[in-house]
């Protein structure tokens, strides 16, 4: 009989579920996942107890009875849909603890503009930002506008609809070179009046300070920084490997002082460009859930879900130890291969001075990578290979019925 109480976790599509999942597990916790098919590939690991198909409707319709029946503690959740329907709800479904963020603390996190103003407050580097609106003389904005720069959402969960309603394409970040680009993206929103917010890029190196946060202060502390992204404009981390403490210390305080700022609790990451060059950290936002590179800090044994469930749940306050300092890379394979394939096909849409490449050079080390003795994955791992089988299931049944259904 496993000692400690079960948990839920919310999703099973995801790497950074599965993390969450397998960091549980392997604490002797046992885990019933919430997904949308039996195929999920979190539902493979061998650290998930039972897996349960999603039922339809408001999580709060149905997740009372799953709580009830399954005598779960701990609730988890990771994506911002699961983590905006959870926000506005109980603390607690019985005696289970919903260990998402409330809603007042996510919206903060989640605005980009109320994240960089409450940073440019505490005196961080933030980058030129300019959010359009109707009535702006946007061709005189356009004239200021420093290049290349980045167009992003302010907040994507308000946009979603809109855009889907007029048929628009939603896109993490898009890359601007010049102010004929940026003038035809702007044009492209005029017929639902918004607009995504404009950032002169910064250079740098993407680097990632993660911070568990309870009562005020951090009582874990985990950093990284970002080799290669999907798409390579920026996005999804795809390889990254672990930034020793004993480094950019102070931004660290830095980064949790504006934590404190924005009243956060549980795990976040505070993600900047870092120029190393010019010493310098350029705030881009902070992501106020569970991120996409959650895997890296597993393999690190810093362990942020066993750190929110140890505290919450069996009332554990001594600080956690501090994992591995040694150097520990971490790819996610799919986005990864996609990513190679993008700049082995044609050159990335990000100009020369921004991000230069050989071909070849990026062949050779992605196929290197292989036998690096200090590389892990974000999905497979020798001790639970199940996931792994089944997103190359998934992945080959996505084409072959992708093809059935090809017109041509």
């Amino acid at each position: 009989m496993r000692p400690h109480p079960p948990a839920i976790v919310l999703g099973l599509d995801s790497a950074i579920n599965l993390s969450i999942i397998r960091e549980l597990g392997q604490k002797d916790v046992p885990v019933i996942g919430v997904g949308t098919a039996a195929t999920s590939m979190a539902a493979a690991s061998r650290h998930c107890s039972q897996a349960i198909i999603r039922p339809a409707g408001p999580i709060m319709s149905w997740m009372p009875d799953i709580v009830r029946r399954t005598g779960a503690m701990a609730l988890f959740a990771v994506s911002e849909t699961d983590l905006l329907q959870l926000a506005s709800g109980p603390k607690y479904i019985g005696k289970c603890q919903v260990l998402t963020p409330r809603l007042e603390q996510l919206q903060r996190a989640l605005s980009k503009s109320d994240t960089l103003s409450a940073a440019r407050k505490l005196g961080f580097d933030v980058p030129q930002t300019w959010q359009p609106r109707a009535g702006e003389d946007f061709a005189a904005r356009i004239a200021e506008q420093t290049f290349p720069a980045i167009a992003k959402w302010d907040n994507p969960n308000d946009i979603l609809p809109l855009l889907e309603e007029a048929g628009l394409k939603w896109e993490k970040a898009e890359f601007v070179s010049n102010a004929g680009q940026l003038d035809r993206l702007l044009d492209r929103f005029q017929t639902i009046g918004r607009w995504p917010l404009i950032q002169s890029y910064c250079d740098g190196v993407g680097l990632g300070q993660m911070l568990y946060m309870r009562r005020d202060r951090a009582t874990l502390r985990f950093q990284h920084v970002r080799l290669h992204e999907w798409p390579p404009e920026g996005g999804v981390s795809t390889l990254c490997y672990n930034e020793p403490l004993h480094q950019h210390q102070a931004q660290m305080k830095l980064s949790e002082r504006l934590l404190q700022e924005l009243e956060w609790e549980g795990p976040a990451m505070v993600e900047y460009r870092y120029d190393a060059a010019r010493k310098r950290y350029w705030l881009m936002e902070v992501n106020g859930r569970y991120w996409g590179s959650l895997p890296l800090t597993r393999h690190c044994d810093t362990l942020f879900a066993w750190e929110a469930y140890r505290r919450s749940v069996l009332g554990q306050v001594v600080d956690a130890p501090v994992g591995r300092q040694d150097i520990i890379q971490a790819r996610y394979m799919i986005p990864e291969t996609k990513r190679l394939m993008r700049l082995l096909i044609r050159r990335s849409r990000v100009n020369e001075r921004v991000a230069e490449y050989s071909r070849l050079q990026e062949l050779r080390s992605y196929l290197a990578d292989f036998v690096r003795p200090n590389m892990r994955y974000y999905v497979f791992d020798k001790d639970d290979t199940g996931p792994f089988y089944q997103d190359i299931r998934n992945m080959v049944g996505k084409i072959f019925k992708g093809g059935r259904h090809d017109p041509r």
